[in-house]
């Protein structure tokens, strides 16, 4: 393989190691969650959701993936309900 290749292997796989590091979907983030709070405070905290969905006069997001997530509903813009799956 050159010597090119490989460099630009070893950045992207450096670049994939930094951003799962960088996840915020973490307990100690969980944590900082509270009842009452609205999307942007979750946001400030959690960062962009990776999903929402609206029925029924609800909000609910997901952070992150299928292995580890979290998950906020909700309702009038103010937090009703979280949980996580896998965080650490």
């Amino acid at each position: 393989m050159p010597a090119a290749d490989l460099r630009r292997l070893a950045a992207l796989a450096a670049a994939a190691l930094l951003a799962a590091a960088c996840s915020k979907v973490t307990a100690e983030n969980y944590a900082k969650l509270k009842v009452g709070m609205t999307y942007q405070e979750a946001t400030a905290i959690l960062g962009g959701a990776t999903r929402c969905d609206e029925t029924a006069g609800f909000k609910t997001c997901t952070w992150g993936d299928e292995k580890s997530r979290i998950t906020v509903r909700f309702a009038a813009d103010k937090a009703v309900l979280y949980s996580a799956e896998n965080i650490r």
